[in-house]
């Protein structure tokens, strides 16, 4: 039983390392962006424009865990810091990625700075562009078992024949991105371009058709306030946020929609992911707490696609802190975003 389970492991290894070849650095694909069900826990990751949104200084932690039925096959972490600055009219903003593939088979690391500037339309609207400068830098571990090296009796015993074609095993480049919000006091609209350049992302020699495509982000909500008659909820103590929110990348479509309802420092929110064919990936199910200027959620991707069985989901969790500030009269409001 032990060496029919190892050769379970040991395949279920080389089905995770092929998927990060073709997804990751193979010499006919591209990337793909992490993503985070939690979207605007992390919102220098979503938008630049939102840099400063929150007026007041702001630390984001970010944690997500995909599919942990297969090990450690996608794991990404992020910090953020970004606060509204007056004398330059609008908000600057650092976020530091890290996405960890395939138990290290590949590994990306990107330094974000951001600036965002914010002009009042009217009194009630407000508009805000941002513009993004990043470097990435990329790694492969090839300390993995490929398919070539098993021999069908004694297991892995040969040399691969992959790394002939490996020019180099650390990817650097740089890369820029847009982003343009508007919005009022209860609604706004936004909207995200990554990625312009389309950087060449390949580690295969004579290669340069593995690309970082550009991903085209769009993202809407409002909020109402609920208060039912004869209950002794005063105004604004329940809250309820719908939003949708559609990703672009290649070929590659996710569209996202839900709502978030709050109650004082509890919020809840329900979210289902799809594309436009109607083929639902997963629900998703937060649960978040506010106290004072501290921030905490949880999040759940419950898999529905045939991937159900196999990958159990997504774990997510996000921390923010957002430090007091002298606040005076504003000329610019906030951007009113949910928190998670």
């Amino acid at each position: 039983m032990c060496i029919v389970d190892k050769k379970i492991n040991m395949v279920k290894r080389y089905i995770i390392l092929l998927s990060v070849l073709i997804a990751g650095f193979g010499s006919l694909s591209n990337a793909q962006d992490p993503h985070f069900s939690q979207f605007y826990a992390n919102p220098l990751y979503l938008n630049p424009a939102l840099a400063g949104s929150e007026n007041c200084p702001r630390i984001s932690l970010n944690y997500r865990n995909q599919w942990p039925g297969l090990g450690n096959t996608y794991v990404t972490y992020s910090l953020s810091y970004d606060q509204h600055l007056s004398p330059i009219h609008g908000g600057i903003g650092l976020n530091i990625l890290r996405d960890v593939q395939a138990d290290g088979a590949l590994t990306t690391t990107s330094i974000n700075a951001m600036y965002s500037y914010t002009l009042k339309v009217t009194n009630k609207f407000y508009m805000a562009a941002g513009f993004q400068a990043s470097f990435f830098m990329s790694a492969i571990n090839w300390d993995f078992i490929f398919p070539d090296m098993i021999h069908p009796l004694y297991g892995p015993i040969y040399s691969s024949y992959e790394h002939d074609n490996l020019s180099n095993d650390r990817r650097n480049y740089p890369d820029f991105s847009i982003g343009l919000i508007g919005f009022t006091e209860k609604t706004f609209l936004g909207f995200a371009v990554h990625h312009l350049t389309q950087p060449s992302i390949s580690f295969l020699k004579g290669s340069n058709d593995s690309e970082l495509l550009r991903k085209y982000t769009v993202h809407f909500g409002t909020e109402f306030e609920i208060n039912p008659r004869g209950s002794s909820l005063r105004r604004g103590d329940l809250k309820l946020s719908p939003q949708i929110l559609f990703y672009q990348q290649g070929r590659f479509q996710q569209f996202n929609w839900g709502l978030y309802l709050s109650r004082k420092q509890l919020v809840v929110g329900l979210w289902a992911r799809q594309n436009f064919s109607f083929h639902y990936d997963a629900v998703m199910m937060i649960i978040g707490f506010k106290q004072d200027n501290l921030r905490f959620a949880y999040s759940y991707d419950l898999t529905v696609s045939e991937l159900s069985r196999s990958v159990l989901g997504a774990h997510e969790i996000s921390a923010a802190f957002v430090f007091g500030c002298r606040v005076k009269p504003k000329k610019i409001k906030s951007v009113n975003c949910p928190s998670f």
